[in-house]
């Protein structure tokens, strides 16, 4: 008997996000005698709690083909809405909704915290005898997503999960930032021979490591600083400075996580810093203190935080990072079709020198509030760069060649979907604050 599907996306969008949608919806239409009417929480979690579903099967089948190479979330909206074990009215509202609409089938587009929330409604859901089928899907451009990648060994070594669809896509974004800004920064360094760059990366260091891959050769006289090292702001000044002294200038990659002080910090309600929305940066700050204490060579310091642009600029998408993005969905509708409930799609690297991958499941209870750091072995000992262990893991996640790219006008072209919802059938529901 056919059941209903409910996709949902949850936490900041990825450049890659909507191909996972994408599979999602076209991995069930190729199975019409299981999967019924695609629905998609709007704006995730919230959207399901509000009962405010979108239509997927109601969209342009014409439209829905440019789906996969549109960045973000603008179609169906993501969120940053956390279900706490406390507000059991909230879980059982989900289940109402569910048995409203005939939902057999949950999709859930996200990362660790994402995954918390598809594994404990699969558990709500077999307590109370309601057939469903929750599936995970991994998204995240932290690349944080599961357990350590390397064991005691040294070897790569992850169970869980590769890499997140989304981090290919950022590295690409941030390898080729570092090519542009060492073109800027030789330029301009008779004026501002230190150019700072604030990456995103809260607790682990993935994302301003992967500057590196524009100088594997590491002929840019540039800095990386990670959450995982122990640098402070003074340590920093001397490592830059040396660095002054020995090449005339500097580009330093600092983690939004780097540690320089209290920033007057506004949490998102994943309990996570917010630093776009904090009253200070962390580039300013290291801007200032370089400033302040003063540089081995005449000029100025000056920073730039890309900010969201990381994880929404299409131009920089991988391409491999695309297909990944995509087939990892596909692999979340196998499972669903195979009755496989409480298991998150993945993404494994096969052995040898040759890049390849192959999609798996794992546990959602693995991989719930799962969190990963750069591991140590992939940092030198300096703490100011990463070693060719790294570059050869994530070189090949940004590709060789430019994603397909739809342009009209001279413009991007995306995909131009309405939001048709279904008609609610439960009371309206609050949500929290």
């Amino acid at each position: 008997m056919r059941k209903n599907v409910l996709v949902a996306q949850s936490g900041g969008p990825s450049p890659v996000i909507n191909a996972s949608l994408a599979g999602v919806i076209e991995g069930c239409h190729h199975f019409p005698d299981k999967f019924g009417r695609i629905l998609a929480g709007w704006h995730g979690v919230e959207g399901i709690l509000t009962e405010e579903l979108l239509d997927l099967d109601a969209q342009n089948p014409e439209e829905l083909k440019y789906l996969k190479h549109t960045p973000a979330s603008g179609f169906i909206g993501t969120c940053r809405y956390k279900l706490h074990e406390e507000h059991e009215q909230e879980f059982q509202r989900i289940l109402d909704v569910f048995r409203a609409h005939d939902i057999g089938y949950f999709f859930y587009i996200g990362g660790n915290d994402s995954m918390d929330t598809a594994h404990k409604i699969s558990l709500l859901a077999r307590s109370e005898n309601y057939e469903l089928i929750s599936v995970g899907i991994p998204k995240t451009i932290d690349n944080d997503l599961g357990t350590d990648l390397v064991n005691e060994q040294g070897s790569i070594h992850s169970p869980l999960i590769d890499h997140t669809p989304g981090y290919g896509s950022t590295a690409r974004y941030w390898a080729t930032l570092a090519q542009i800004a060492n073109q800027e920064n030789q330029a301009i360094c008779g004026s501002n021979p230190v150019s700072v760059f604030q990456a995103m990366g809260r607790t682990a260091g993935f994302i301003p490591a992967a500057a590196r891959l524009s100088d594997p050769e590491r002929n840019i006289p540039m800095q990386l600083y990670l959450a995982e090292t122990d640098h402070s702001l003074e340590s920093m000044a001397d490592n830059v400075n040396q660095k002054l002294k020995e090449a005339g200038r500097c580009i330093v990659i600092v983690s939004e996580g780097f540690d320089t002080g209290a920033l007057g910090a506004v949490h998102d309600r994943f309990g996570h810093i917010d630093y776009g929305a904090s009253e200070s940066t962390v580039a300013q700050r290291v801007v200032n203190h370089l400033n302040k204490s003063g540089l081995a060579v005449r000029g100025k310091a000056e920073g730039q935080i890309p900010g969201i642009l990381q994880r929404s600029t299409s131009l920089y998408t991988s391409a491999v990072d695309l297909e990944e993005a995509y087939n990892v969905a596909l692999k979340s509708v196998e499972l669903a079709g195979k009755g496989e409930d409480g298991y998150m799609a993945t993404i494994l690297r096969n052995p040898g020198d040759e890049y390849s991958v192959f999609y798996d499941k794992v546990p959602l209870v693995e991989v719930a509030n799962s969190e990963r750091q750069l591991p140590s072995s992939w940092i030198t000992d300096d703490g100011l760069d990463v070693t060719d262990d790294f570059i050869k893991y994530a070189r090949p996640l940004i590709g060789k060649e430019p994603p397909h790219i739809f342009f009209e006008n001279g413009l991007h072209r995306f995909a131009r979907l309405n939001p048709v919802f279904i008609e609610p059938k439960l009371p309206v529901f609050e949500l929290r604050e």
